[in-house]
C-alpha cells in the first residue's frame, strides 16, 4: 500500500514539473551553440535564407519557409529566390519533420492565393511537392498536403488539372494501392469532377468511381459514397440516373452502418438534382425503406436519420401523395418518441444474463445499454431540431391534429438536451404558426419555469421575438390586470425565470435576459411596467455582481421609463437613480452612475440630460476615488457636445471649471493622464450656435428633435388625462352636492314651514357684495382662504401659498448638492395647472392628498362646525 502510495506522490511530482513552462532553462547556451545560431548580420536575404536551409537548426528552416512568400513578393529577389531558395526548399522537405512539413503547407497555397508565381511556374516546383507528399506515411502530414491540394485544385485552370493532376488522381485509385491512396484518390475525384465536361468524366473518372464504390474496404466505399453528389452534378441528369443512382442504392443497403450513412447524407444532397419522376419511382421508396430499417435496428443510422429528415421531407414533399406524406409525419412522431415507451424502458432495465464461461459480460452489457440510451436521446434531440422544417412540412392548419401532442412531449423531455434543443427553435415555431401561435402558450410557460439553466437560456434569448409573435397574432396588444390572455400567462413567467437565471454563475446570460426584459414595453401597460418588471431591474441595478449585468438592467430601465405615463413616477424613477448611484456610499455604485449617463444621452434628449443629471454628474468631479475621476474623465467630451450656445452658456462654465478643478488639483497619474486625453478631445470639439442649428440640423439633432417631441408628447398625454380625471371628479362631486342639497331640501320641507336664511345673507355676513362677473352669479362661488400662520398676516400667507404652487412646477429632483430625497408640499388645485396662480386665489384648495406633511386648510368639516 505505502509503495503505491510513492508511486503516486512520484508520478504527481514529475507532472507538475512538467507543467513549469514559465521557468527558465537551468542552464545557459554555450559559446558554441551560441555560434551555430548566430548569422553574419552583412548577409542578404537570399542568402540568409540559403544558409540557414543548409545548415540551420529546425526552428530557423521554419522561419525561412515561413517568410517564403515574402521573398517572392518583393520583385528584387524574385528570380534568384525562385532559382536558389525554392529548390533548397523543396530538397529540405524531403526529410522535414512535421512542424516543417505543416509550414510548407501553408505557404505553398499563400503562393499561389496571391499569384505570386505564374501558373506555369508554380505547377513545375511547388504543384509536384504537393502531389509526392500526398503519399506521405505520417497521416497528419499526408492530411495536410492532401487539404493543400484540394484548396490549390480550386485556383488551377482545367487544363492543368488535366495534365498534371488527373493521372495521378487515377493512379491512386487502383485497388494495388494502400487504402490511404485510396481515400485520397475519392476526395481528388470528387473535387476536380465539377472541373470537366460531362463526356470527361464518363470516359476517364466514372470507370474509377465505380471501382471504388465497390471495394473491399468499408471506409473507401462511405469516402466514394460522399463525392457522388460532386460527380453526378459534372456528369448531369441522365448519366446519373443510368450510372450514379444504382451504385447510390446498393450503398444504402450496404451492411456496413458507415457506409448507409454516407449513402442517406448523399440522397439528401443529390435530391435538388433529380427530376419528380425518378424522385418517384425510386428516392422515396428508398428513403422508407431506410428509415423503417433504422428504426427496427436501433443503431448509429437513427440519429443520422433524425438529423435529415427535415430536409429531406422538404426535398420530396412536392413529389409526395397525401398517404406518403402522412407516413413521414407519423415516422417523425415515432421519432420524437423513440426510447421513452414504457415497454422497450423495462425490456432496457432487465438483468442481463451472465455467462459463467465468459468473466465481466455484465458490465459490458450495461455500456451498451448506456450506448443505446445516447443514441436514443441524441435521435430525440436531433428530432426537435427538425421540428420547426415539420412545421412547414406539415402545415400550420394540420400543426393541433397532427404535432401538437408531440411537440409538448418534446417540451417535457425527461432529458435536459432535448429541451434545450427544442426551446431554442420555440421562436421559429411561433413564426411558423402565425395566429395559432396561442396553442403552444403553455408550452412556452412550462419552457420558463423549467429548472435547467441551458433550457432557459433558449428561450429567453428569443423572448422578444416569441413576444412579436404573439402581439403580431392580434391575441391582445397590451396586458393588464383586468384582461386575460395569453401574454398574461407568459409575461409573469417571463419575469419569474429570473430567479432560476440569477442562481447560476452564467452573467452572459444575466445580461441577455436584462437586455430582452425591455421587450415588454409593446405589450405590458404603463403601471404593470412600473409595478413589476422596473422593481427588478433597479434590484439588478443594485446588487447584480457582473458589471455588464448592471449596464444591461440600467438600459433596460431607462427604455422602459419613457413608457411609464405618469411623470410622477418617471421622477420618482429618475430621483432613486441619482440618490442610490450619485449619492451612493459604496464606491461601485457611484462609479455605475458614469453608465447610466452614458445611457441617457444616447436614449434621452439633450434637454431632458441637461436639465435632470448634467450637474449631478459632475459633482463625481470631488469624488475621494480615483476611478471615478478617471471614468468620469471619459465622459466629459459627450457633455460638451450637448450643449448649445448662448443657452448654455451657465452649464459650459461649470464643465470648464471642472476641468481647470482636475487639472490643477488632481494628483492620481492615471487620473492626470485621463484629464489630458479628455482636455485634448475637448479642444477638438465645436460648440454650436442656436441659431446656427435651427438652419442646420444634421442626423444627430433630428434625432435629438425626435426624442425631445417625443418626451414633450408624453408630458402633454399626461396632463390632458389630469384634466379629464379633475372634470370627471368635479363632475362627480357636483352630481353629489346636487343630490345632498335635494335631500337637505326635501327633509326641511317635511320638518318644517319655515323658510332658511338666504344664501347671499351668509355671503353679507363675511363682508362681500354680491357681483357677478363674465355672466356669472359670485355670490354662489365658495372663496376658501387657507388658514393663517400664527404670527403672519394672511396676505403674507397667501403669497407663500402661491410661491409654493409655482415651486412644484419642477421635475421633483433635488437641487445638486442637496441631501436625502426630500420633496415640497403640494396642495391639489382643482384648477388646470396651466392657469395663471397669481393675482388671484384659486377657485377651491383641498386638503393635500393622503402620505403629506400635513393640510394646508382646515377641512369642510371643520369649516361647518366653525360656522
Amino acid at each position: 500500500m505505502s509503495s503505491s502510495v510513492d508511486a503516486t506522490s512520484t508520478s504527481l511530482a514529475e507532472d507538475l514539473q512538467d507543467l513549469q513552462l514559465d521557468r527558465p532553462a537551468k542552464g545557459l547556451k554555450s559559446v558554441e551553440e551560441l555560434e551555430k545560431l548566430t548569422v553574419d548580420e552583412h548577409l542578404s536575404d537570399i542568402e540568409r535564407s540559403v544558409y540557414l536551409l543548409s545548415s540551420g537548426q529546425e526552428v530557423q528552416r521554419i522561419s525561412v519557409i515561413h517568410n517564403l512568400p515574402d521573398l517572392l513578393r518583393d520583385t528584387e529577389s524574385h528570380d534568384e529566390c525562385m532559382r536558389r531558395v525554392v529548390p533548397k526548399v523543396r530538397e529540405v522537405l524531403h526529410l522535414a519533420q512535421t512542424d516543417m512539413q505543416l509550414a510548407a503547407t501553408s505557404a505553398f497555397l499563400q503562393i499561389l492565393q496571391k499569384n505570386l508565381v505564374p501558373i506555369q511556374n508554380y505547377s513545375q516546383t511547388f504543384l509536384q511537392t504537393i502531389l509526392n507528399s500526398v503519399d506521405s506515411k505520417d497521416p497528419d502530414v499526408a492530411s495536410a498536403w492532401l487539404d493543400t491540394l484540394l484548396d490549390v485544385i480550386d485556383l488551377l485552370p482545367k487544363e492543368v488539372i488535366k495534365k498534371e493532376i488527373l493521372g495521378s488522381a487515377i493512379s491512386k485509385g487502383q485497388l494495388a494501392q494502400s487504402v490511404q491512396s485510396r481515400l485520397a484518390c475519392c476526395r481528388i475525384l470528387g473535387k476536380i469532377s465539377t472541373k470537366f465536361e460531362p463526356f470527361v468524366i464518363k470516359k476517364e473518372i466514372l470507370p474509377v468511381v465505380q471501382s471504388l464504390c465497390q471495394d473491399v474496404d468499408y471506409e473507401v466505399r462511405g469516402c466514394m459514397c460522399r463525392q457522388l453528389d460532386c460527380v453526378a452534378r459534372g456528369l448531369g441528369l441522365e448519366a446519373t440516373k443510368s450510372a450514379i443512382l444504382p451504385e447510390l442504392v446498393e450503398l444504402t443497403n450496404d451492411e456496413e452502418c458507415h457506409v448507409r450513412i454516407a449513402g442517406l447524407e448523399t440522397v439528401v444532397n443529390i435530391l435538388s438534382l433529380l427530376d419528380a419522376e425518378t424522385c418517384g419511382t425510386t428516392i422515396i421508396p428508398l428513403v422508407c425503406k431506410i428509415c423503417q430499417q433504422a428504426v427496427q435496428a436501433e443503431d448509429a443510422t437513427l440519429p443520422v436519420v433524425a438529423t435529415q429528415l427535415g430536409k429531406l421531407c422538404h426535398g420530396i414533399a412536392d413529389n409526395l401523395t397525401d398517404e406518403q406524406k402522412q407516413w413521414f409525419i407519423d415516422f417523425y412522431k415515432k421519432l420524437c418518441h423513440v426510447g421513452l415507451e414504457k415497454n422497450k424502458a423495462s425490456s432496457r432495465v432487465t438483468t442481463p444474463v451472465i455467462d459463467k464461461d465468459r468473466g465481466g459480460s455484465k458490465e459490458s452489457d450495461l455500456t451498451d445499454i448506456f450506448e443505446l440510451e445516447d443514441k436514443l436521446v441524441e435521435c430525440r434531440k436531433n428530432s426537435a431540431f427538425n421540428f420547426p422544417a415539420m412545421v412547414l412540412f406539415c402545415g400550420a392548419k394540420q400543426f393541433k391534429p397532427d404535432l401538437h401532442v408531440t411537440f409538448t412531449h418534446l417540451c417535457k423531455d425527461p432529458h435536459f438536451m432535448v429541451r434545450k434543443t427544442i426551446s431554442g427553435g420555440f421562436h421559429e415555431v411561433c413564426k411558423l404558426l402565425g395566429n395559432s401561435a396561442n396553442l403552444i402558450q403553455s408550452d412556452l410557460v412550462a419552457l420558463l419555469k423549467d429548472e435547467s439553466i441551458e433550457v432557459l437560456k433558449g428561450v429567453v434569448s428569443n423572448m422578444p421575438a416569441i413576444l412579436d409573435c404573439y402581439m403580431s397574432s392580434g391575441s391582445n396588444h397590451t396586458v393588464s390586470e383586468s384582461k386575460s390572455g395569453p401574454l398574461s400567462d407568459i409575461i409573469p413567467a417571463f419575469l419569474a425565470s429570473e430567479n432560476a437565471v440569477f442562481t447560476s454563475n452564467n452573467w452572459r446570460l444575466q445580461e441577455m435576459l436584462m437586455n430582452n426584459l425591455s421587450c415588454l414595453n409593446k405589450c405590458y401597460s404603463s403601471e404593470n411596467i412600473y409595478n413589476k418588471v422596473i422593481p427588478i431591474l433597479r434590484q439588478k441595478l443594485l446588487k447584480a455582481r457582473a458589471l455588464p449585468v448592471k449596464v444591461a438592467a440600467a438600459r433596460s430601465l431607462l427604455k422602459l421609463t419613457r413608457k411609464v405615463k405618469k411623470r410622477e413616477q418617471r421622477d420618482e424613477i429618475f430621483h432613486g437613480l441619482i440618490h442610490e448611484f450619485c449619492h451612493a456610499r459604496k464606491c461601485y455604485l457611484r462609479n455605475v452612475f458614469v453608465d447610466i449617463c452614458r445611457i441617457v444621452i444616447e436614449l434621452y434628449s439633450k434637454k431632458f440630460f441637461k436639465e435632470t443629471f448634467y450637474e449631478y454628474l459632475l459633482e463625481l468631479h470631488t469624488d475621494s476615488v480615483p476611478n471615478i475621476r478617471l471614468n468620469l474623465c471619459s465622459i466629459l467630451p459627450d457633455l460638451k457636445r450637448l450643449l448649445i450656445l448662448p443657452t448654455d452658456r451657465g452649464l459650459l462654465q461649470q464643465l470648464d471649471a471642472c476641468v481647470r478643478k482636475l487639472l490643477v488639483a488632481e494628483k492620481d497619474k492615471d487620473v492626470t493622464d485621463g484629464v489630458q486625453s479628455a482636455l485634448e478631445e475637448l479642444d477638438k470639439i465645436h460648440i454650436p450656435m442656436q441659431s446656427m442649428t435651427r438652419r442646420n440640423l444634421f442626423e444627430q439633432d433630428l434625432e435629438d428633435q425626435k426624442k425631445e417631441e417625443e418626451e414633450k408628447l408624453l408630458l402633454d398625454n399626461e396632463e390632458k388625462e389630469m384634466k379629464k380625471e379633475e372634470e370627471a371628479a368635479e363632475k362627480k362631486k357636483g352630481d353629489k352636492r346636487n343630490l345632498v342639497s335635494a335631500k337637505k331640501g326635501s327633509e326641511n320641507g317635511s320638518s318644517s314651514k319655515i323658510p332658511g336664511p338666504r344664501k347671499g345673507s351668509r355671503a353679507g355676513l363675511s363682508g362681500s357684495n354680491s357681483t357677478t362677473k363674465n355672466g356669472k352669479d359670485l355670490s354662489k362661488t365658495k372663496i376658501v382662504s387657507p388658514a393663517p400662520t400664527p404670527g403672519k398676516s394672511p396676505a403674507s400667507t397667501t403669497s407663500s401659498t402661491n410661491k409654493t404652487i409655482k415651486a412644484t412646477r419642477g421635475s421633483g429632483i433635488p437641487a445638486p448638492g442637496s441631501a436625502g430625497t426630500r420633496r415640497a408640499s403640494v396642495p391639489t388645485i382643482s384648477t388646470s395647472r396651466r392657469g395663471s396662480l397669481s393675482g388671484q386665489l384659486p377657485t377651491e384648495v383641498t386638503p393635500k392628498a393622503k402620505g403629506s406633511n400635513g393640510a394646508l386648510t382646515p377641512s369642510i368639516k371643520e369649516r361647518k362646525k366653525s360656522r
